[in-house]
């Protein structure tokens, strides 16, 4: 059976059943995206592609965002990024305060806010015109210039982010934060926002995939080292609380966001994107984690 055929099964298998997932309410914009988008975009290294349901549809892609900020900081800075983070699960809440204590300021992973909200700082260290520089990375990968930042989705982010403010705050406290907290949240919450449809989450996604090189242009955004390192605080830090659960069901690093969009990667093999607004309790979609179980149970092709 082709990954076409299997792909295209298990979307209209997983469309039909109940979806019990909730969106996220507590970023107020969120909440006017259609909950029963759900799209799905497949791309492999060895050309094949393929897209279905919703999967040209943009959506907010949240925390996804933190895998390509970090691989910024990590391409400019290098191992000295790990001077200020840690890489190991976070046991806690993704915006815990108590952790931050035990822990004297340091996040215990990139992919946690206060993680998140280091590596926005040291972007903003690094990058005169941050925003820009940013945006056009992820531009480049994508290949697409029509991926921007949601005006409306970081205002919103803005208008509710007290736990992100008080994190941001409170690590400055400890010296992690070198730059002004408002300036650093106002990028935190831009990176965040940044809106992408499946294909183009899969096509950015790629050079993890790939040994650290763009397969679209040939361009070395890390090395296989650092690549091979971010796909392992994937598979160990990328889904909140449920990240041990994901790797005994579906087996492959990945990230997912609040908005509904998930991101797996095969290294060596494919990228898989799947997006659908309501999400489980532990923060993650319904239906994206429970295609993705179902795919790679019966494509046979996850990294165990």
């Amino acid at each position: 059976m082709s990954f076409d055929t299997i792909i295209k099964e298990i979307y209209e298998e997983i469309k039909q059943i109940d979806n019990i997932g909730k969106i996220a309410s507590y970023i107020p914009e969120l909440l006017k995206v259609d909950s029963n988008s759900f799209g799905v975009y497949f791309s492999s290294n060895k050309g094949d592609n393929l897209g279905v349901g919703d999967y040209q549809d943009k959506f907010s892609i949240q925390s996804i965002a933190k895998v390509l900020s970090l691989s910024l900081a990590y391409s400019i800075k290098g191992e000295l990024i790990w001077e200020r983070l840690g890489v190991e699960p976070s046991g806690t809440s993704y915006n815990s305060l108590t952790q931050l204590e035990t822990d004297r300021g340091i996040p215990r992973n990139p992919f946690i806010n206060a993680g998140a909200i280091v590596i926005t700082d040291i972007l903003i260290s690094n990058l005169p015109e941050y925003r820009k520089s940013f945006l056009d990375f992820v531009q480049a990968l994508s290949g697409k210039k029509t991926i921007n930042y949601s005006e409306k989705i970081a205002a919103s982010e803005k208008e509710v982010g007290y736990r992100n403010i008080a994190l941001c705050n409170f690590i400055k406290s400890f010296g992690n934060i070198k730059n002004n907290p408002e300036d650093v949240l106002d990028f935190y919450f831009d990176i965040c926002s940044l809106e992408m449809n499946c294909e183009e989450l899969s096509t950015s996604f790629s050079f993890l995939a790939n040994q650290g090189i763009n397969p679209y242009n040939n361009t070395q955004i890390l090395t296989k080292s650092q690549s091979k390192r971010i796909n392992a605080l994937m598979q160990t830090c990328g889904f909140y609380d449920e990240s041990g659960e994901f790797a005994f069901k579906v087996g492959l690093p990945g990230k997912s966001g609040v908005g509904g969009g998930i991101v797996a990667i095969h290294p060596g093999e494919y990228v898989i994107s799947v997006w659908s607004p309501k999400l489980n309790k532990k923060g993650n979609s319904f239906k994206g984690i429970r295609f993705l179980e179902k795919f790679t149970t019966e494509s046979r092709f996850s990294i165990f």
